[in-house]
């Protein structure tokens, strides 16, 4: 087969299904990847929709797994029919963030895509680096959920949850949910999580939430204060990247606590004085985070994730509210444009 059906974009909101010549290994150190699942991130539907990729036309798509069809002569750890995830982002592995392991800041690093084509289609070629053999307990549609999972995990692993502390969840998409359950596997003993839809918050009680509150219905920093004995918690994780839970992160935490920011700005970030002030007086850690790489690349966020989705600790599954084939992708991009779908995490399968 010489072509394949993938999801182009051509431009903001012009997204085509359209049969395109398939990739092939150019590198001897290249595997090629029939992908089984891919997953939309929120940054997936922002592009798509409204600011695009970096370059047209482009595949879209980077949170995905399959089985490797074919290996460059070079490739030594892997096998054709080999289960793999693969990790996205492809540092350039010599600028000096690079060298110090810092690879989510490197200077000139490439993306599967956003700066490459992606895995809204049926093949993608990785460089063997950026591929993790999937334990066989790890199905194709958790396989898709294994990237954000990371994500998560990263920036937890910066923040440092210690066992016995109280951690406060704000925003319980896909990544809060992650963050929860997290939360409980590093050892918090209560995890209070936050959000304005009472569906997503009966979901995150499923995932071990000890208590959940409808920020539409109650005031958050008198509910999370009572909670925790008039303190506030020593570890806060925004996932929102609403004005509104940016600013509550500092006046839930505890002095000396911190607060592990996840969620993407879309405007300005304005604190009033007194909010401001809780972290000059309170001595509040903020701790930003972006992407999941950590040395030896890709990360042990990685491998982690994987682990703990095969033993049971961290499930994942239940994020994933639709399933559809990659030939539906136009449509269903049209509905999340009109806002027509109600969802959380939706996968894109290939037969």
């Amino acid at each position: 087969m010489t072509n394949m059906k993938a999801a182009v974009l051509h431009a903001p909101g012009d997204l085509r299904i359209e049969d395109v010549k398939k990739p092939e290994i150019s590198k001897a150190n290249e595997v090629l990847v029939s992908i089984k699942a891919a997953g939309i991130c929120g940054s997936d539907l922002d592009r798509v929709l409204h600011t695009g990729t970096y370059k047209f036309p482009t595949i879209p798509g980077h949170e995905f797994c399959g089985v490797i069809e074919a290996i460059g002569e070079n490739v030594k750890n892997f096998k054709v029919g080999d289960r793999v995830v693969v990790a996205p982002m492809l540092p350039c592995m010599t600028c000096e963030s690079c060298a110090g392991g810092n690879y989510g800041q490197c200077e000139d690093y490439d993306f599967i895509g956003s700066r490459r084509d992606g895995a809204f289609a049926e093949y993608v070629v990785a460089p063997e680096i950026n591929v993790l053999k999937m334990p066989y307990g790890v199905s194709f549609e958790e396989g898709a959920v294994v990237e954000p999972a990371a994500v998560t995990l990263h920036g937890m692993r910066k923040v440092k949850v210690n066992p016995g502390e109280t951690v406060v969840v704000l925003g319980c998409g896909p990544i809060g949910q992650i963050a929860v359950q997290f939360s409980k596997i590093m050892g918090a003993t209560k995890v209070i999580a936050v959000d304005i839809l009472d569906e997503k918050l009966e979901e995150v009680k499923k995932l071990g939430a000890d208590i959940t509150i409808n920020s539409m219905k109650e005031d958050v920093v008198e509910a999370i204060k009572k909670a925790t004995n008039g303190k506030g918690a020593e570890v806060t994780i925004e996932t929102a990247g609403s004005n509104i839970t940016q600013e509550q992160s500092l006046r839930v935490t505890k002095n000396l606590g911190r607060i592990l920011l996840l969620g993407t700005a879309h405007k300005d970030v304005i604190f009033p004085p007194k909010s401001f002030e809780r972290i000059v007086r309170g001595e509040l850690e903020l701790v930003g985070s972006w992407n999941s790489y950590s040395a030896p690349f890709p990360g042990i966020e990685w491998k982690a994730t994987m682990d703990f989705i095969n033993t049971g600790q961290l499930k994942v599954k239940p994020l994933i509210t639709h399933r559809f084939k990659l030939e539906e992708a136009l449509n269903v991009f049209n509905q999340l444009k009109n806002r027509e779908l109600s969802f959380n995490k939706i996968i894109f399968f290939n037969e």
